[in-house]
């Protein structure tokens, strides 16, 4: 056997049927596409549809939750931080929040707090003032002797229209 003789199996490959060729063809004219209607035109868009019947993605059941009222929070890593104080963006030894990780550009707006995460390593010491931080990055950050406050972000105090009592 030599390498001009290798030979796919009968029925392996299977020659695509070329619609629009004429009438002889068999598929010509409309090309399988039927005769007038949503779909004998482009861009059809109903690939979901069942006809009227429940549609399979709305019988099966969902999975997971989707907590409303999450909070959205920043994740700067350790080697991040490294690199903009080696940069000159943050201060050796100052403190790491939010508004100063936005002053230095590391993130772009404060969401609903910054947590720290331990990629990277960091070299020197910084005070955090932060919402979150892992474990991992927590021990890195005590071993150079930085300080460590996780704050819970507070939550704008909504004015009601309750009155108060005070009417006398």
């Amino acid at each position: 056997m030599r390498l001009n003789e290798l030979v796919d199996n009968e029925g392996a490959r299977k020659k695509r049927i070329r619609v629009g060729r004429g009438s002889s063809s068999g598929k010509g004219k409309t090309a399988g596409r039927g005769i007038k209607g949503q779909t004998s035109r482009s861009g059809v868009a109903i690939k979901g549809f069942e006809g009227g019947q429940m549609p399979i993605h709305m019988r099966l059941p969902k999975r997971g939750f989707n907590k409303p009222n999450r909070k959205k929070l920043n994740t700067v890593n350790l080697g991040r931080l490294q690199l903009a104080i080696e940069a000159g963006k943050l201060a050796k030894g100052g403190t790491v929040s939010a508004a100063t990780l936005v002053a230095a550009g590391i993130i772009r707006r404060e969401l609903d707090g910054v947590r720290v995460l331990a990629k990277g390593e960091l070299k020197e010491k910084l005070d955090f003032d932060v919402a979150g931080m892992s474990k991992a990055a927590r021990q890195a950050v005590e071993k150079l002797g930085s300080k460590v406050t996780i704050t819970t972000p507070v939550k704008p105090e909504v004015a009601s229209d309750e009155p108060t009592g005070d009417d006398s």
